[in-house]
């Protein structure tokens, strides 16, 4: 499978000019197969934003944990990056991208469906800022449980 994040050569399309690339960027073959399964705009106009810099700034904050206003210069603004974060959490879009993107490792390594699972929980400590928490009686502690469901690839 091609390498999803890859540092490439990556112009600015107005200028021409070499952009700054991080790790985190997606590589050219990877934008290619993703763009097509991201939300259109929804009013008649051209985005005034590129959606390539607009991902790779989101992917930048998931893999880094800077703040979003700590974003580099490089990136579209913090406001329009944490906008289309929400949006697209809102709207299903990052599930339907993972959900493509596992479907299509699963294919390479060719296997087409989940056939087992292994589910694991843990019980985690809460603040004591009011919020849902419950109580794990076998542990004694106050908090959420987490739980994560894997298949054989992970």
């Amino acid at each position: 499978m091609e390498r999803l994040f890859a540092i490439s050569r990556q112009y600015d399309e107005s200028t021409k000019k070499r952009k700054k690339c991080y790790p985190s960027n997606l590589s050219d073959g990877a934008w290619r197969y993703l763009k097509p399964y991201l939300p259109v705009s929804p009013v008649g106009r051209p985005r005034e934003l590129s959606m390539r810099q607009m991902v790779n700034a989101i992917l930048y904050v998931l893999k880094t944990g800077c703040q979003w206003r700590q974003l580099p210069r490089e990136f579209p603004v913090w406001s329009s990056v944490y906008s289309y974060f929400y949006r697209w959490s809102y709207n299903g879009t990052w599930e339907r991208l993972h959900h493509l993107l596992r479907s299509r490792l699963r294919e390479k390594c060719g296997r087409h469906k989940p056939t087992a699972g292994c589910l694991d929980s843990q019980s985690v400590k809460c603040t004591a800022i009011p919020g849902q928490r419950g109580f794990d009686a076998g542990k004694k502690i106050n908090g959420r449980k987490r739980h994560i469901l894997v298949d054989t690839l992970g």
